[in-house]
């Protein structure tokens, strides 16, 4: 049986095109690997693979038994609820360094990247795996979309130069006019939400407190009723009442570089003062990414 190369629960782009890409790599040095996914594709994902021509993985929510590599996650808050009757093999991430362990030595590959992608490109290239064009156009969108087109304070060099060598093997020639395309397909609000709020969320243990992070990002936040957003209220405490400490919505908006919170927390005055946002004023200015303005104040603030 084929090892698993699974992303995250409630998958973005940069997981289910990472687990592609990272399957891709795997193959070529022999190993036999499937792609896997937690979700199906956001609109965004599947306007990108729509794009390129490429499947999307294999939807598992058991992984009992199999022998599984990771990709852009090394919590085990983010993986199958039976991830420890499964052997680890591999990681390949650009987060910190999460709670998974194993029973046997791993190969792990963590770099403090703005993208997952970015460390398989660099492997690609190091283990000399040839990407094919469908995939690196694939490759290239997620780290745009990890990067809220090289806006984000997580993009590095590394990434903008796996995107320039991507676009350069895909045939992209206006890499921002994709990048639009992408984020107006990612703008999508045609969904329930519950929807919404988990389209991109994640689960962290901070101190033993479980805090759920969602993020929306849009081309503007006026795509936002106030009907709308009253719902995402409602729906985000029926969220933190599921076994929640605290459920977060960070609303981002990618023209004007920053982002709206919206809380439900039993500590709602700590978290409101750990993102320097209050009742009266929840807009964040030039906060855009959750990895790296969001997690790291608020897990600060619940150490004490």
């Amino acid at each position: 049986m084929s090892a698993l190369v699974l992303g995250h629960k409630n998958p973005d782009t940069d997981s289910i095109v990472a687990a592609l890409s990272a399957a891709n790599l795997y193959r070529s040095r022999g190993l036999d690997v499937a792609a896997a996914a937690q979700g199906e594709p956001a609109p965004e994902t599947k306007f990108v693979l729509d794009h390129f021509g490429l499947k999307a993985p294999e939807v598992v929510h058991s992984v009992a038994g199999r022998d599984v590599y990771l990709v852009d996650y090394s919590d085990l808050g983010q993986a199958p609820d039976d991830f420890k009757e499964a052997t680890l093999k591999g990681i390949i991430d650009h987060h910190k360094l999460g709670d998974v362990t194993s029973d046997a030595p791993l190969e792990a590959y963590i770099k403090p990247y703005g993208c997952a992608n970015t460390v398989i490109y660099e492997l690609s290239e190091y283990y000399k795996a040839a990407i094919p064009a469908d995939l690196a156009g694939a490759m290239l969108c997620a780290i745009l979309s990890d990067t809220v087109l090289f806006k984000s304070p997580t993009c590095t060099e590394a990434d903008k130069k796996a995107a320039a060598a991507l676009a350069k093997i895909a045939g992209v020639k206006d890499v921002n006019a994709l990048g639009m395309d992408m984020f107006k397909a990612k703008s999508n609000l045609n969904a329930s939400p519950r929807d919404l709020i988990f389209r991109d969320f994640k689960d962290f243990d901070m101190s033993g407190h479980k805090v759920g992070i969602g993020q929306l990002e849009l081309i503007s936040l006026d795509m936002i009723t106030p009907e709308l957003k009253a719902s995402l209220q409602s729906e985000l405490a029926k969220v933190k009442s599921e076994g929640r400490d605290s459920a977060i919505l960070v609303l981002t908006d990618i023209m004007k570089e920053g982002s709206e919170v919206l809380t439900a927390s039993d500590h709602e005055d700590l978290v409101l003062k750990a993102l320097g946002a209050s009742a009266s004023s929840r807009w964040l200015d030039g906060v855009m990414s959750r990895k790296k303005q969001v997690v790291p104040p608020l897990e600060k603030a619940f150490r004490g």
